[in-house]
């Protein structure tokens, strides 16, 4: 019987991935290479059709275990993965993304440390699609009810970061299936509601940012950040009514500068056009930030006006901060 539960992992990590042979084993040699080593991890293949799963049937580890199903979108498979999982603690990674080996061992010791809190986060810098640094991200640190900090801003930045106890994501059911954007701030949301949270104040998430990685329908992003904020808010009202408008800064903020990356094209432009319109309009700090709206402005004339194939070795040289 002692034997049966030290086998038992202590964390399960959880990787959905379709169609990424070009850095599917990057991604897993991180997890593999971690400090902490008793973990499990579980790689569940979204109806991968290009050579995904033949590089990961060639990592040989007994910690990996692969799980096939048809394609049915990364929400499903992270509950898919949450399902398998046997360890008190779980912690996504999205296949292009990459852990510092230090991220398991420092998060597990701060929910050890702190024993109220049940999600650590940890910072994130950006790579290309080389594996090369473009900049660095918000390195927030909230500790504890971070919930009208989050409702602000996804100051985890991505769905590769916390780690979490298990039992709390049980709890609320895993990630909102309905859900085509935004899964993340939503899942962060619903537990920053119930639980607090703990920073590990280091980069140890390095996010991989690809053409493939942008979302292509900024409208439908919108969307969907709009329905995750309105369920946040009608979950725990605010009283603060200040924290509405914020919420909504960041949001077109984000939007604005995700429609000014690569690829660039004159629809995105358009967008953009309509994200700084509403970025201003709810932005109360407005005058504050006239270069800023002012840079982005031109950066969308550039876009609009210029040819596609100009506009991109104008701008090429030109790394917006990721929010």
């Amino acid at each position: 019987m002692t034997n049966v539960i030290q086998n038992i992992p202590k964390i399960s990590v959880i990787i959905p991935t379709y169609n990424s042979e070009k850095t599917i084993k990057t991604t897993v040699d991180s997890v593999l290479n971690q400090s902490f080593t008793n973990f499990e991890l579980i790689v569940i293949n979204d109806g991968s059709t290009d050579l995904t799963l033949e590089i990961i049937s060639q990592i040989q580890d007994s910690r990996l275990k692969v799980f096939s199903f048809e394609n049915a979108g990364g929400n499903v498979s992270r509950n898919r993965g949450l399902q398998q999982a046997t360890g008190e603690f779980v912690s996504f990674l999205d296949a292009d993304d990459v852990w510092t080996p230090d991220k398991l061992a420092s998060q597990f010791k701060a929910l050890q440390d702190n024993v109220d809190a049940k999600v650590a986060y940890s910072w994130t810098d950006y790579i290309d699609e080389h594996g090369q640094f473009l900049v660095s991200g918000n390195h927030i640190t909230v500790n504890g009810d971070v919930y009208e900090r989050l409702l602000i801003s996804n100051f985890l930045e991505n769905g590769s970061n916390p780690l979490i106890y298990k039992e709390a994501l049980v709890e609320l059911g895993g990630f909102d299936e309905s859900l085509s954007a935004a899964q993340d701030w939503d899942m962060w949301l619903r537990l920053a509601a119930k639980y607090s949270f703990i920073c590990v104040p280091k980069v140890q998430i390095l996010y991989r940012v690809s053409v493939n990685s942008l979302s292509s329908n900024l409208a439908r992003q919108e969307k969907a950040c709009l329905q995750v904020l309105e369920c946040a808010y009608h979950a725990r009202p605010i009283v603060n009514k200040n924290i509405w408008n914020l919420s909504l800064t960041n949001i077109y903020k984000y939007l604005v500068c995700k429609a000014l990356q690569k690829p660039f094209s004159r629809r995105k432009g358009m967008l953009a056009a309509r994200f700084l319109y509403l970025f201003f309009i709810y932005d109360t700090a407005r005058f504050k930030r006239v270069n800023f709206t002012f840079k982005l402005l031109l950066k969308i004339a550039i876009v609009i006006i210029i040819p596609t194939s100009i506009s991109t070795k104008l701008m090429s040289n030109n790394k917006m901060k990721y929010i």
